[in-house]
């Protein structure tokens, strides 16, 4: 006990020197101190908070974890070890891996939540479920790795969301007051909102901004400085869900309700921010629409959306509807808005160019700036076709892998340059860029690939198919088995289950111009009459102007 007690009196007077933490006896020791019988709860949270954070930087990261889940355990306030339990997932968030605390970590900060929310603290309550709502859907655990729990297990994953009392309230419809009505006698007011990211909405906004019968209106909420601060902040956003927060509500339905009384219809672009505060104040009789890509889906937003107020949500596919029902509760219940499935809007017909014959052994992969592109799958290919033929190139279009993200995506990143120098100099590899002019540089590449472990639809590689490039693409493995996928989506050729698969396929569709030629031929005419503009601008007629 003395020891012990000399070893609080070292941390209270801040002495916890990196030599002493980077050994495994100096480590365990301070193991034992913030385990010690005896101390109050804030005393133990504060030293095993000290002890953490200098076992961290002393790199030993597992021994921070550790000390914190360890004194989480000798902790009898529920705060005092949601906090410690918190903080070691995000020690290893940090690092890049999937906490072993995380389960314990999401499911204790939920249960204060519950507590706050039963003494009816309902800002507390909305603090804390954010809280947990954040480490749930971390990028770590579902961007910046090639895997995701919530893509393994969804309705396993979020069963602690499902069962604790606060969410249960969070997600509960509120409803409208009144249906929405269509006008008569007048073009149709169709107002679009986003809120910086308008990249797959160009097209659509323009055939509506020429259509006869509509009159349109954009609203984009990094332009509205007020609105915008409403949006992203959860956590009032959460607390207004809950039945608080009356000042939130108030300036939404002041600073909303003159775009809601013009609109007749309102299209929101992507389910985030800007979803969350649209449905926070009751839409009157205009008609709300959602479409969601698919990082919402991996995120809280969803959690945060009354899609009771929802009239239509609109998927890109439906591996990613199937996915976000099972992830969302308030999706499968009696008050869920009707689901749709619609592609993207694409310009295809003017990817349609010549291609030289030496083409064909030209991979090309667009699009690459996320783990979940994972770019080293293709290069994996391009090694196995190389070992049998060293004509065969690959070209990367777009950004480069972006290594700022997170430690994880920062290792996904040192390997992936790893494999680009290796490759590069010979001419094997070429990175492109961010180009103006994809359709130009689409003429030199024979086989469009489809690397990504998950995806909504990939324009790319269909605009690949389009442009005459035999389309390769992987089973994306967030969806690989399940009812809908990449191999619903795609024509049974287009889809590979492994790189020696691709490879395969390359080697056998490229062996000679003339079959290369056929099959690239046809999966341009399957990708034209399937995504071109045309026949997607018929399915959002269908959706937006259904009486006209």
């Amino acid at each position: 006990m003395t020891r012990v007690r000399r070893g609080i009196g070292a941390v209270a007077r801040g002495v916890l020197h990196p030599r002493v933490l980077r050994t495994g006896a100096g480590a365990r020791a301070w193991r034992l101190v913030v385990t010690a019988p005896g101390l109050s709860d804030a005393v133990r949270a504060r030293l095993a908070r000290r002890v953490g954070g200098g076992l961290d930087q002393a790199n030993r990261p597992e021994g921070a974890v550790l000390a914190l889940s360890s004194a989480a355990r000798r902790t009898t306030g529920a705060r005092h070890r949601a906090d410690l339990l918190g903080e070691a997932a995000r020690v290893e968030l940090a690092r890049g891996r999937a906490p072993r605390a995380l389960a314990a970590a999401v499911s204790t900060e939920l249960a204060w939540a519950d507590a706050r929310w039963a003494d009816g603290d309902i800002r507390g309550a909305a603090a804390s479920a954010v809280t947990a709502l954040q480490l749930a859907f971390h990028r770590v655990l579902h961007f910046d790795r090639t895997s995701s729990p919530l893509a393994d297990d969804p309705r396993a994953y979020t069963a602690p969301l499902r069962a604790s009392t606060t969410v249960r309230a969070l997600t509960k419809p509120t409803g409208r007051a009144t249906p929405p009505t269509a006008p008569a006698g007048r073009p149709l007011r169709l107002l679009f909102v986003t809120r910086g990211n308008a990249n797959f909405l160009h097209r659509i906004r323009g055939h509506y901004e020429d259509h006869p019968d509509v009159e349109v209106r954009s609203l984009d909420l990094r332009d509205e400085p007020a609105l915008d601060k409403l949006a992203t902040s959860l956590t009032r956003i959460a607390a207004h869900r809950l039945g608080g927060d009356e000042e939130f509500g108030r300036q939404a339905e002041e600073l909303l309700r003159p775009q809601l009384d013009w609109a007749d219809t309102v299209f929101v672009d992507w389910c985030v921010g800007p979803a969350a505060l649209l449905t926070s104040v009751d839409p009157g009789t205009t008609r709300i629409v959602v479409r969601l890509h698919s990082a919402e889906t991996f995120s809280p937003w969803p959690y945060l959306v009354d899609f009771s107020r929802v009239d239509d949500l609109v998927f890109v596919g439906a591996h990613l509807r199937d996915l976000t029902v099972a992830a969302v509760p308030q999706l499968s219940s009696d008050a869920a808005p009707r689901l749709h499935v619609v592609a993207n809007a694409m310009d295809l017909a003017s990817h349609v160019r010549p291609k030289a014959d030496d083409a064909r052994f030209t991979l090309g992969l667009t699009g690459i700036s996320s783990v979940a592109k994972d770019p080293r799958w293709a290069i994996q290919v391009l090694r196995i076709l190389r070992a049998q033929d060293p004509r065969y190139r690959l070209f990367l279009l777009g950004e480069d892998v972006d290594a700022k993200l997170s430690a994880a995506s920062r290792a996904y990143a040192r390997h992936y340059r790893r494999d680009v120098a290796e490759l590069e100099p010979s001419g094997a590899l070429r990175r492109l860029g961010q180009l103006d002019d994809v359709p130009a540089a689409l003429t030199e590449v024979g086989v469009i690939l489809s690397s990504s472990v998950r995806e909504s639809f990939h324009c790319g590689f269909v605009e690949g198919a389009a442009s005459g490039a035999v389309p390769v693409g992987r089973d994306w493995p967030f969806f690989a088995g399940k009812a809908n996928g990449a191999r619903t989506l795609f024509p049974a050729d287009w889809v590979v289950g492994s790189a020696q698969e691709a490879a395969d396929r390359i080697l056998e569709v490229t062996s000679t111009a003339e079959g290369w030629r056929k099959a690239a031929r046809s999966a341009s005419a399957h990708a034209l009459e399937s995504w071109d503009w045309p026949v997607v601008r018929a399915e959002f007629d269908r959706l937006l102007l259904p009486d006209r």
